[in-house]
């Protein structure tokens, strides 16, 4: 990913998301809003304790950036379950109830979703012109909400797995991310070879989020996959991190979407 400003926020893109027309997509980090506190100070999440005009001003600036209007976005009530939905233009401004993956081929739609140290997974299909974005923490994660992302695409508007490509963002990393018995038998339980998404650290089980969201992209058939490498609990300087800051802190958001033609 390559790390850029523009009128003071700050936020990466993906080097294999760039420079194909009429996609836009970007992971926010943590600066360039307006919120104080432990929120500092780009903020997103509506539902954390922040003063909400200073979030929706944090929007605002978002939006800005992304040039796109607040009716044209579409977002989430995140659960960290697997379903997903396919949104067009009469999703625009919503709140889609109860899911944790979005897609899209309507040009001019963005989706949109908030992260502190769940794992944002950004796809992209070329040929048919289709985004999606999938939330992906360990509770998603074991309920495959990554592949069955790749699935809708394909299932809705016709995608190839192959064709696919996919980023995949800053979330907690096998560093800090201890985990506990529940994990560690949902993991075992999912995927094989487990132990190796389990790897000891200083006496305790920690859990490799973003490798066990690359094999199941991989065992789906995604033809390109760009890992961020980036943990949002180590790089609290950059991002919100749930676990890092002791569960007071805000939300960064990761957008994609197509523009409309002749933009």
């Amino acid at each position: 990913m390559q790390r850029y400003e523009e009128n003071g926020i700050a936020f990466y893109r993906f080097t294999c998301l760039e420079g194909w027309p009429g996609l836009v997509h970007a992971v926010f980090t943590r600066w360039g809003g307006v919120s104080q506190g432990p929120f500092a100070n780009l903020n997103l999440g509506h539902t954390v304790g922040d003063d909400l005009e200073a979030v929706e001003a944090n929007h605002r600036r978002v939006y800005r950036v992304l040039d796109v209007a607040p009716e044209a976005v579409v977002t989430a009530w995140l659960v960290h379950g697997r379903d997903v939905v396919a949104v067009d233009a009469r999703h625009g401004g919503q709140v889609v109830p109860r899911t944790d993956g979005l897609i899209t081929r309507t040009a001019g739609m963005v989706l949109f979703q908030r992260f502190a140290d769940c794992l944002p997974v950004l796809l992209f299909d070329p040929v048919q012109r289709v985004v999606g974005i999938a939330h992906a923490g360990w509770r998603g994660t074991v309920r495959g909400v990554t592949p069955a992302t790749v699935e809708a695409m394909c299932d809705v508007f016709g995608s190839q797995p192959a064709d696919i490509i996919a980023g995949v963002g800053p979330g907690i990393g096998p560093c800090c991310y201890e985990v506990g018995d529940d994990v560690i038998r949902a993991v075992q339980h999912t995927f094989e070879r487990a132990e190796a998404l389990l790897p000891p650290v200083d006496g305790a089980v920690h859990f490799d989020l973003p490798a066990a969201n690359v094999q199941q992209l991989r065992a789906a058939g995604v033809g390109h996959i760009e890992l961020a490498g980036l943990c949002t609990a180590c790089r609290t300087d950059e991002f919100f991190s749930h676990r890092g800051e002791g569960g007071r802190t805000g939300r960064f958001g990761v957008a994609i979407g197509m523009r409309d033609e002749g933009r």
